[in-house]
């Protein structure tokens, strides 16, 4: 399976990572968490004549919806998240006022993502994988050797669960029950930061890894 091409873009006060894939046919653009300040990423998927044809969420924190709104309206794509987290989505402007920033409320969105249903794009099918604890709707998307886990899981650390809808051992289970099953080839591009593999975390990530899990027993 020839890997799909994946664009990286970090913007905005948080440095999100915002993800442009390319469909295999070299025409289509699949926009992953068009997080705050992240429209430059339009002129970019413009220069390569590329046509939006899914904007998707991996949950609904500021940071990754921010320019849902701004790319809904550039693109005229359908938007997907998971219904879990229907209620962050709904309530941007509040998640930005909460630190001193504004945002625009997101639009509804046109698909809702479920495990075990593939998400289709430009002749390929993505596999859902749900993976609460960061948030109630948190969802990492794979194709076979390349999975965007959002910010379930970082290189040498795991999506925080301090903040309202998250809960330690909900991520500790979705990062091991279903992300460690995964091979270790497995590459995978988070929400923020650098990509590593599952591999990779599964040894040596302080937090989740194998000796983390032996230190805890």
């Amino acid at each position: 399976m020839k890997p799909l091409e994946i664009l990286r873009f970090t913007y905005g006060p948080f440095a999100e990572n915002t993800y442009v894939v390319v469909g295999r046919s070299g025409r289509s653009a699949m926009i992953v968490d068009p997080g705050i300040d992240s429209e430059p990423v339009l002129d970019e998927v413009r220069s390569r004549g590329l046509t939006v044809t899914l904007l998707l969420n991996t949950h609904g924190h500021l940071d990754h919806v921010a320019a849902n709104a701004a790319f809904k309206r550039a693109t005229g794509a359908p938007l997907a998240i998971h219904p879990a987290d229907l209620p962050l989505l709904r309530h941007v402007s509040a998640q930005a006022a909460l630190y001193g920033l504004t945002a625009e409320d997101s639009p509804e969105p046109d698909i809702l993502l479920e495990e075990g249903v593939p998400v289709a794009f430009d002749g390929d099918e993505l596999d859902v994988l749900h993976t609460p604890g960061h948030t109630p709707g948190g969802i990492c998307l794979r194709r076979g050797a390349q999975m965007i886990v959002g910010d379930t899981l970082f290189r040498g650390s795991v999506g925080r669960t301090d903040l309202p809808g998250g809960d330690w051992d909900t991520l500790v289970r979705s990062i091991r029950s279903k992300l460690f099953a995964l091979p270790d080839d497995v590459h995978c591009y988070p929400g923020h930061e650098d990509e590593t593999t599952i591999g990779r975390e599964r040894r040596t990530n302080p937090f989740v890894g194998d000796a983390a899990l032996r230190a805890a027993r």
